[in-house]
């Protein structure tokens, strides 16, 4: 019973992903609605959720202390979409398969990243600024570096892509902080309500992309599920290796010390997997495209576990 109270997300990613892919047809289309539609607004709601978080501090702390966000991001941006690409070619993969694999490598910083980070006896504050400001970015920046990598596997519309991150992303961030001030001002118990509901209403939302996208996929997964899988484990071990390593040697100059390096190893190897899935179905209309960020989700979240576990066991000094 501890184990299932400690592992509980995971455990509901796994069952599922494990469900959805054995009995696909049930999530794929109910009474002629096509569940792949829930998606982008599930997004929404996991966004705005992780908005509430976020309180003014968050954003001062930014501005203060700019560096370790800004070098841990430009870490997670040019380390993970390289490692994609490189691993696309390693593994002879093409098409949206090698698509999806670089958009998992090219998307900003998960929520997981934060409880992971706080497990992990970690610089919590460094890990929720370096996700605020990889979300805030990533309109920017993962439609340019999906161009430039995967734009030799399949055509992308940058356009579509930045105006679809918008939507599911800035947009919920911007309405979280709007009803955080007029619940401040008005109704503290409701921010009360909503932060308390909203970790399990997100839980919720993520486990329903997971078994929509597993279920949309179905056929590709069956082909080329153990391929992408290597390829899920290498990208996101090297990611917190080679994000832990780069901090310790430009990170000194940032004034970063042993947890900071920490944080932005457990960032840039974890990625927002619900939003490259929302891109994959909504942008570049292809299950194929989802199946790397579907099962670098699912993998993730146990590897950080992992990770983090360890680390907390091991002093920072």
């Amino acid at each position: 019973m501890a184990f299932l109270r400690r592992h509980l997300f995971s455990v509901l990613i796994v069952l599922a992903a494990t469900t959805s892919f054995l009995f696909p047809s049930p999530f794929v289309e109910i009474c002629g609605f096509r569940t792949s539609r829930l998606i982008v607004p599930l997004i929404q709601v996991i966004m705005f959720g992780m908005g509430t978080t976020l309180v003014p501090g968050d954003f001062v702390r930014i501005v203060r202390r700019p560096w370790p966000a800004l070098v841990g991001c430009a870490l997670q941006f040019l380390i993970m979409p390289t490692l994609g690409f490189l691993l696309c070619r390693a593994f002879r993969l093409e098409g949206d398969v090698a698509a999806g694999v670089v958009l998992i490598g090219s998307a900003a910083g998960g929520v997981a990243s934060n409880v992971m980070a706080y497990v992990a006896g970690a610089n919590v504050a460094l890990s929720v600024s370096m996700t605020t400001v990889s979300t805030l970015l990533s309109p920017l920046m993962t439609p340019m570096l999906m161009r430039f990598f995967a734009g030799r596997f399949i055509a992308i519309d940058m356009l579509a892509m930045a105006l679809s991150l918008v939507e599911m992303i800035i947009l919920p961030l911007v309405a979280s902080q709007v009803a955080r001030l007029v619940f401040d001002r008005w109704c503290r118990g409701v921010n009360v309500a909503i932060s308390t509901a909203l970790p399990v209403v997100s839980m919720g939302a993520i486990c329903t992309i997971m078994t929509v996208c597993v279920a949309s996929a179905h056929d590709d997964l069956r082909t080329a599920g153990a391929v992408v899988f290597a390829v899920a484990v290498v990208h996101n071990s090297l990611g917190y290796a080679l994000g832990y390593w780069s901090a310790r040697l430009v990170g000194r100059l940032a004034g970063m010390d042993e947890r900071d390096c920490r944080t932005v190893a457990i960032e840039v190897g974890m990625q927002n997997a619900g939003m490259s899935q929302a891109l994959a179905m909504d942008v570049l209309k292809s299950a194929g495209a989802a199946i790397a960020p579907t099962i670098f989700g699912v993998w993730m979240d146990f590897s950080g576990t992992l990770l983090a576990g360890w680390w907390r066991r091991r002093d920072v000094r």
